[in-house]
């Protein structure tokens, strides 16, 4: 039985790609979220890769710059999204992320999250999953025409 393979394509951590074939899009977790948007009508998507980044003393406090730039980032892939699916109409969204083991940190990194959420909610877009682990980094796996995310 024949084997198909998909072309792979990783992402950087603050990097966004937009695949508009059956590609594979990958990317190692630590502690950062991923933003995994597809149209499985118009078989493409794309992955937001997002590192947490805390710097103060009090990591819960996350600050405005930090929170700006990264829904900038956020804006920019789905706008890149739709300008290469323009009749996409129903975009959904999965996420992933790897949290600090610091609890503190972590609490930083949630509020990360709900705005993400907010985000993407005000955008259009409905979020079907959203898988958040502590531990060891996470391989992400994101196949956007079949709308298949597979952690490891």
């Amino acid at each position: 039985m024949p084997t198909t393979t998909h072309r792979e394509v990783l992402v950087a951590p603050d990097r966004f790609e937009v695949v508009s074939d059956d590609a594979v899009l990958v990317a190692e977790l630590r502690s950062a979220t991923a933003v995994c948007i597809y149209d499985a009508v118009e078989e493409a998507g794309a992955l937001l890769h997002l590192r947490f980044i805390i710097r103060s003393q009090k990591p819960a406090d996350v600050t405005d710059t930090t929170l700006a730039t990264e829904l900038l980032l956020l804006d920019r892939c789905i706008e890149s999204l739709r300008e290469a699916m323009p009749n996409a109409r129903n975009l959904q969204a999965k996420i992933a992320a790897h949290l600090p083991e610091n609890p503190e940190a972590q609490r930083a990194c949630d509020s990360v999250l709900t705005l993400v959420r907010h985000f993407l909610d005000d955008s259009g877009m409905k979020v079907v999953s959203s898988d958040v682990a502590a531990g060891a980094p996470r391989e992400l796996r994101f196949r956007p025409t079949m709308g298949w995310l597979q952690m490891r």
